[in-house]
């Protein structure tokens, strides 16, 4: 009696338990981003209010990269937490200078509801397409890697060599990069590649706001001198 039992556990631990688990990450994820997604856009506001100057390059990249390293080294611990509404306030807080340069040019305000707009619609198209269809791009990773790395490197170069066309070729290569990475953080959550939702959240965080700002740079291009 009790051998059948234990056989018959394994299995249900494996298929209808790790789809509960599968549902509790998507939920703590998607409860998260939200949250980060508030408070972002709360820093953005505010420091567009209060006229904020830009943090400037090195500075930039030094905190989002350390956050994002600390959100890695506690990703198990309850200060992964914290240190995500950090990173997302520090993300924040980065964008709201850009955001105040687009609204003093003509069209600005609606350049960046255009932005938004497009940005909400595209991940609430491919998240719903990923979770209705459950497809795995795992096979993507290592090509958003390397394409991320090359758009970070041509990046940088554009903004040294003062070079509009190729920066505008890099908020291109990074929008398609983007949407590919929502694509490949979603299909990992659905597929049970990721169970910590909190390095989950980061990931759709940092895809949704490189895809917000490569289109609003596409999109302020194309309203303004």
């Amino acid at each position: 009696m009790n051998r059948p039992l234990a056989l018959s556990t394994p299995s249900a631990s494996t298929g209808w338990g790790a789809s509960i688990a599968r549902h509790r990450v998507l939920r703590n994820t998607y409860a998260l981003l939200s949250m980060t997604l508030l408070f972002s856009a709360a820093i953005a506001g505010l420091a567009v209010a209060l006229q904020a100057p830009p943090a400037g390059l090195v500075i930039t990249l030094v905190g989002y990269f350390g956050l994002l390293f600390l959100v890695h080294k506690l990703q198990h611990s309850g200060w992964a937490i914290p240190v995500v509404f950090a990173l997302t306030g520090f993300m924040g807080y980065t964008l709201g200078p850009v955001l105040a340069k687009h609204l003093a040019l003509p069209g600005g305000a609606q350049t960046i509801a255009l932005a938004l707009g497009a940005t909400g619609a595209t991940f609430l198209a491919l998240s719903a397409w990923v979770l209705a269809s459950r497809r795995d791009f795992s096979f993507m990773g290592g090509f958003l890697f390397a394409g991320m790395v090359i758009a970070l490197l041509a990046g940088l170069g554009a903004v040294f060599l003062q070079l509009p066309a190729l920066s505008l070729a890099v908020s291109a290569m990074v929008a398609l990069l983007s949407a590919g990475m929502i694509l490949f953080e979603t299909s990992r959550i659905v597929n049970g590649g990721e169970t910590n939702y909190v390095l989950a959240t980061v990931g759709l965080f940092v895809s949704l706001f490189n895809l917000f700002t490569s289109l609003l740079s596409l999109f302020g291009f194309g309203s303004n001198d």
